[in-house]
């Protein structure tokens, strides 16, 4: 910890250096090469290459990085000019080669190029600063024993190759002290071309340009946000469709391209190995995450199936939506105007087919399905901490320390530090940010813009309730009156228009709003000026998920939880700003709605959002790329082609995360209303592997390696969404579901024991004397001089001394669903903490393998180091402070293999 921390110090001081001579620090220092050891760029030898190489003229130096600009004619050109001049000059002072294409040599005659490549002792000196593992023995533990059953799984499967590309080694941090520990057979291969790209970055991102405005200045990240650089990339190893001529490439791109990136390999597994090799543990873990959460989707899709196959079924037996049905009992039962003066007096039987599809998702295996998704989504999160744990042993992340990749400082902190302190901890100085009153101030207005956002989604939710309530009115006057609509007046009710209307409204609002909320939530998190990686992509997703729950969910929470709850009842209605009447639930429940909402909401998302991540990059880069076409291939580098593609960027994973973790909520928040929700998500997570995976093989840049050994912060958000998910499907199964009202009437009211739930609908509903309409309630028209008609509730009948007062049976089935709250949460959490506790996070052979393999890694060190004491020994002949040492290093490896 403190070697990494002095090295990590002395770069950040390079970065804040004033002058230009003092601005490269140290380490750069040490670093440089001198200028005669390699020839400029006029007298390399220019022999025909093949353009698709990634190597430079010389055929032997690897393209680790490419940095792309064009000749800007303005006034700030010069300035860019002297940037780019600056930053180069730094980089090679750092030790880096490079080599410039021309604009007369790129497709469009616009664009230079400069090619980076990283030498030996850079590789090692970084290596060795970022604490990165390199192998030093083969791993001799023994595999696990095969499964009779494999065979089954046979057709699943991908060739061993693919699936494990190189073989398992022991690993250490690498020291250039201790070279020859290290498997090093080739200098030019040791390190992976995802490593090397990683070093170059962390280079990039630290390496300085002058002082501007007297602020220093430094970092890639400022020269492509200002235009001094269009962009920066590490390259491609070859073309997607096709191995690279090159023997010497690697054309793992290809072989993804092949085995993983295309459709028709969607029931293969996935080549986790290969990925993290190519694109860097980061994407590998989200790959993972991403499949075992589409296998574990199987199985609530399966159990859900079987619940909707239940509904359908039992479609014909049920007894309510039979009475409504039927035209001797829901023909004659006279339902009160759902709105004022406009709407008329109605029949229940009109809402027939509505009340036969509410029983495919309000049933008793309702109930069953929400209490197995409150223990499935346990075993999910309990599992996948298991299957972390086994990737993080087989990627060498055990000892990952969060500080080595996403805990240092960010350069736009080191940008703006002044000052240094001693950490308590370490004792040694570190930077830090003075904070003034106006950064307090600053701090302040944005934390009460995210306020206004917020409140600004609730407006739009409020404006979709006032147009549900609005035009309502207009559908039920239309589909009265309009011949045209006779029809489909059966199934398409003013309640199920308004619904399905406004839920369509209600996307388009959410998908203008994320397109709002992406951009300010990374200005304000910007704004806020984050000390760490880790801090600034945690505050982020906070505030991202934040919005994006308030706005995908608000609307669902409405139809399951208010709507239908605060009507009052005829002649005593509530209104909305004292001018629009509350919604009230279809006779057969809002259940129905719910569903409604919820599938249009959640199809529509995910139909746009592979819209959005397949067709737009697709069309964007042959619109790039629709001139380069009609080049010869040896025309059109390697490195122009990479430049065509889009770019990934550092929040290209954040959006991919979010998307699915948004995705997770509809299946378990809601998924009591809509037991289909994980059929849904299956196979949009099938396409969506495939997908992710086509697009950042063939679409985009390769992005830059990183390290991550878990989800970070979204498991706690899953977490989080787990717990409450049992108390939203408790509530939905007792308030917004009718299985309920109908236990109590089963147990408690029902006066035939031959056929208990006859009668239900008609005990369902109470009654009132039309003559008690006020003048604002009263239909413009009553044709057939109805004397009273039926409302959804329980309450007396006018006649009655407690006239329209809630009778005991509302009281009785509001406790029975307070009841049913209690014990429904109450079991599921208590079978789900009692499963997290069966199931330990790390599995029992993962810990003695990770033992295993710490004793003989440990016992490799100190025998290297007993070996080289030895040898000085011999060396020097004896001396006495030698062979204590030697005895000493004896000792450690007598302890290690004790311990």
């Amino acid at each position: 910890m403190n070697r990494v921390g002095k090295k990590d110090e002395t770069l950040i001081e390079m970065g804040l250096a004033n002058d230009g001579e003092e601005s490269n620090g140290p380490l750069f220092e040490n670093l440089s090469n001198t200028d005669s050891e390699l020839p400029c760029n006029s007298e390399i030898d220019k022999r025909h290459q093949s353009k698709d190489s990634v190597f430079f003229r010389d055929g032997v130096r690897r393209i680790d990085f490419v940095l792309a600009y064009v000749d800007d004619p303005k006034i700030e050109g010069e300035k860019k000019v002297e940037r780019r001049r600056e930053f180069e000059n730094n980089l090679e002072k750092a030790g880096l080669e490079l080599e410039t294409e021309d604009k007369k040599e790129s497709d469009n005659g616009k664009t230079y190029f400069v090619k980076i490549h990283a030498p030996w002792e850079v590789l090692i000196t970084y290596a060795e600063v970022l604490s990165i593992k390199m192998p030093i023995k083969e791993n001799d533990i023994p595999c696990t024993a095969e499964n009779p059953l494999d065979w089954i799984s046979w057709p699943f499967r991908l060739p061993e190759i693919v699936m494990h590309p190189e073989p398992d080694y022991f690993t250490a941090p690498f020291s250039k002290e201790r070279q020859e520990l290290y498997l090093i057979e080739d200098e030019n291969t040791f390190f992976s071309p995802s490593v090397r790209n990683r070093i170059v970055f962390y280079i990039l991102t630290r390496c300085p340009y002058g002082t501007e405005e007297g602020k220093k200045k430094f970092g890639i990240k400022r020269l492509l946000n200002n235009g001094t650089y269009t962009a920066a990339y590490p390259l491609h190893d070859c073309q997607y469709w096709k191995r690279a001529n090159d023997p010497k490439c690697e054309n793992e791109r290809y072989t993804l391209y092949r085995e993983w990136a295309r459709f028709p390999r969607f029931f293969k597994e996935q080549p986790l190995d290969l990925i993290r090799k190519y694109y860097g543990e980061r994407i590998g873990i989200y790959f993972a995450w991403l499949g075992f959460y589409t296998e574990m989707l199987f199985f609530a899709a399966i159990v859900g199936l079987i619940c909707f196959l239940y509904g359908a079924f039992t479609m014909n037996e049920n007894m309510s939506s039979q009475e409504i049905c039927d035209s001797e009992i829901g023909g004659k039962i006279i339902m009160c105007p759902l709105c004022d003066q406009k709407c008329d007096y109605w029949r229940l039987n009109s809402t027939c087919e509505s009340s036969e599809y509410s029983h495919l998702f309000d049933n008793v295996a309702t109930l069953f399905f929400a209490i197995f998704m409150g223990i499935w989504v346990t075993l999910f999160l309990e599992f996948w901490k298991r299957r972390q744990a086994r990737l993080e042993y087989e990627w060498d992340l055990v000892d990952f320390e969060e500080e080595q990749q996403q805990l240092q400082l960010r350069p736009e902190y080191e940008a703006k530090c002044t000052q240094k302190r001693k950490n308590p901890v370490t004792q040694e100085l570190e930077l830090v940010k003075r904070k003034s009153i106006h950064d307090y101030g600053k701090l302040s207005l944005l934390y009460f813009g995210i306020l206004f956002w917020i409140f600004l989604i609730i407006a739009s939710m409020i404006a979709v309730i006032v147009y549900r309530l609005a035009v309502y009115a207009a559908f039920a006057s239309i589909m009265e009156n309009a011949q045209t609509l006779q029809p489909i007046q059966g199934i398409l009710t003013p309640q199920l228009a308004t619904s399905v209307t406004a839920s369509c409204l209600n996307f388009v609002i959410i998908m203008i709003l994320n397109f709002l909320y992406e951009r300010i939530a990374i200005w304000i998190t910007d704004m806020e000026i984050p000390r760490t990686h880790l801090e600034y992509e945690n505050r982020l997703t906070m505030k991202m998920f934040l919005f994006q729950f308030v706005n995908y969910y608000s609307s669902c929470f409405y139809v399951a939880f208010f709507k239908g709850k605060f009507v009052g009842y005829p002649g005593h209605y509530t209104y909305m700003f004292d001018r629009w009447r509350n919604e009230e639930c279809d006779p057969a429940g809002c259940l129905i709605e719910l569903t409604t909402q919820l599938t249009i909401i959640m199809a529509g998302k995910q139909i746009w959002g592979n819209i959005q991540e397949a067709i737009v990059p697709w069309i964007r880069n042959w619109w790039g790329r629709r001139k380069a076409s009609s080049s010869p291939e040896n025309l059109y580098s390697r490195w122009e082609q990479d430049h065509d593609l889009q770019n990934f960027g550092a929040l290209g994973l954040f959006y991919e995360y979010l998307e699915m973790v948004i995705q997770f909520g509809f299946i378990t928040l809601f998924v009591a209303s809509f037991p289909l929700a994980p059929l849904l998500a299956l196979m949009n997570n099938i396409l969506e592997i495939r997908v992710d995976s086509w697009k950042l093989t063939t679409q985009f840049r390769r992005p830059v390696a990183a390290k991550a050994h878990s989800i970070g912060v979204w498991q706690e958000i899953l977490n989080g969404m787990a717990i409450l998910s049992v108390v939203t499907n408790a509530f939905i199964v007792a308030f917004t579901s009718d299985m309920i009202p109908r236990l109590v009437y089963y147990y408690a009211y029902s006066m035939d024991p031959s056929s208990p739930m006859s009668g239900y609908i008609n005990d369902s509903l109470s009654i009132f004397q039309t003559s008690d309409f006020p003048d604002k309630n009263r239909p413009d028209i009553n044709p057939e001089n109805f004397s009273t008609c039926r409302y959804r509730d329980y309450r007396y009948p006018p006649d009655h001394e407690r006239k329209y007062a809630h009778t005991m049976q509302f009281w009785h089935i509001l406790a029975a669903k307070m009841a049913f709250i209690i014990i429904m949460e109450h079991v599921v959490f208590i079978v789900k903490f009692f499963v997290a506790w069966m199931i330990p996070d790390v599995p029992a052979e993962v810990k003695a393998k990770i033992k295993r393999e710490k004793y003989l890694t440990q016992k490799i060190l100190h025998e290297y180091e007993l070996n080289k004491l030895k040898q000085k020994l011999c060396e020097n002949r004896t001396t006495a402070s030698m062979e204590k040492e030697v005895i000493a290093t004896e000792g450690r490896v007598e302890l290690s293999e004790v311990m």
